[in-house]
């Protein structure tokens, strides 16, 4: 089997339900912990929602654990991202454990495990013919294909 049809099987969409669904049990505890923590230390909404493209570019919701504050200026407009992300936002981004809740949309198929970044919508109207192949598969939940941060240390980010 190629890669490509490995991609699209069924077999794959049931192997990923599983695991995931299987990571979200054990995984409960942590997720609740953090939902608290993420409540007290930035407020509420306490998950992140967001539309991005999946499959054939259809639009799907990501769910996240929110890293940011809501902070604004005198004038009622958001203060830049890098003065809204706290330590602990930063510590959530740099451990990958804002994505826990993506797990969910895996269970619900919109997402895989392994697969191409959901990238926003506003990108798709921009894609090349070559830069579409990307929407032929379900889009990834893991961010395995940008793990390369995990082997970076966590010093920068919890500064």
């Amino acid at each position: 089997m190629t890669p490509t049809r490995w991609l699209r099987s069924p077999l794959k969409r049931a192997i990923d339900g599983v695991v995931a669904a299987i990571v979200l049990l054990l995984a409960g505890p942590l997720i609740a912990t953090i939902a608290v923590a993420v409540r007290f230390r930035l407020g509420a909404p306490v998950l992140f929602r967001q539309a991005r493209a999946g499959r054939d570019g259809q639009p799907i919701k990501i769910v996240k654990f929110r890293s940011m504050t809501d902070a604004r200026t005198a004038d009622g407009e958001l203060l830049p991202d890098d003065q809204r992300l706290p330590r602990f936002g930063r510590l959530l981004r740099a451990s990958s454990l804002d994505e826990l809740p993506q797990l969910w949309t895996v269970v619900r198929g919109d997402m895989s495990l392994i697969g191409p970044r959901p990238l926003p919508l506003t990108y798709v109207e921009r894609y090349s013919p070559e830069q579409r192949r990307r929407l032929g598969i379900r889009v990834d939940a893991s961010a395995f294909n940008h793990s390369q941060r995990l082997f970076q240390p966590m010093q920068p980010y919890c500064a």
